[in-house]
């Protein structure tokens, strides 16, 4: 899926330098892996001496069920319609569907200028400054998918949502976490944020630039993002108004609005 671009005077990079970013867990060490070995040759050492000396002895009754078992469907045999999701229902979750039929939908008259997937070259181009090595250290996390939704109000008002998703949460946490670390730096938002409602501030927060960008014969742009997790899935929201003022509100509002949706 290909974006016009509508968002003006994007952030550059937007993202940690992936050198510094922490690496996936290491393999337990061989030490671990010799003891728990040992526990479990014990436990079927123990259950085969159980096994002998019960053997000759008479079997004992048991008592009755104190209430019937619940009745479970049936099992059927496969046919044309069994796919992975029926097999696997009762584990499967809406994420793991159409990632893009959870993004929420624009405002009533806004421009729309594009909903559905990003690659995953486009995506690290786009937003960082080193993509080269972006796109590796996402790899490493377990980066699955990126949907993302982009549109425009009045020509004042500019969002772009990204739903990220990760093959675990450990990598969804990764980003999550960098990505908030850097906010609130003089050259980004300037100020620590504000937790959004429903979540604690470590999963969620909602940032407004504390100055608007101003640069002669240009309109005044002002920039908040909202990033937060849940489960595998990142949400990263990007708003601007070129008219150097956003009211908090409407930004944590959209915010829960998504994650509404996940």
């Amino acid at each position: 899926m290909e974006h016009a671009q509508i968002i003006p005077e994007a952030r550059e990079g937007g993202g940690t330098d992936p050198e510094t970013a922490s690496a996936l867990p290491r393999r337990r060490g061989r030490t671990t892996l010799l003891i728990a070995g040992a526990a479990v040759l014990g436990v079927l050492a123990g259950t085969v001496a159980g096994y002998a000396v019960q053997y000759d002895r008479e079997p004992t009754p048991l008592p009755p069920l104190a209430q019937p078992l619940p009745a479970g469907p049936k099992a059927l045999a496969p046919d044309d319609t069994t796919t992975s999701k029926t097999i696997n229902a009762n584990r499967w979750h809406k994420t793991d569907d159409d990632l893009a039929k959870l993004l929420v939908e624009a405002p009533g008259g806004a421009k729309v200028a594009g909903t559905g997937y990003e690659p995953a070259d486009a995506f690290a181009a786009e937003f960082f400054t080193a993509p080269d090595r972006a796109l590796t250290n996402l790899v490493q996390t377990g980066f699955r998918r990126v949907a993302s939704t982009v549109w425009a109000q009045d020509d004042k008002v500019f969002v772009k949502i990204r739903l990220l998703q990760f093959q675990n949460r450990s990598g969804a946490d990764d980003y999550q976490v960098q990505q908030s670390a850097y906010m609130s730096d003089k050259d980004r938002a300037g100020n620590d944020g504000v937790a959004v409602p429903g979540l604690s501030g470590d999963l969620g927060r909602v940032w407004v630039d504390s100055k608007a960008e101003e640069t002669p014969g240009y309109l005044p742009v002002r920039g908040a993002r909202a990033i937060a997790r849940r489960g595998d899935v990142v949400m990263d929201i990007d708003y601007y108004d070129n008219r150097g003022k956003i009211a908090e509100r409407d930004v944590i509002d959209l915010a829960k609005r998504q994650l509404e949706r996940l």
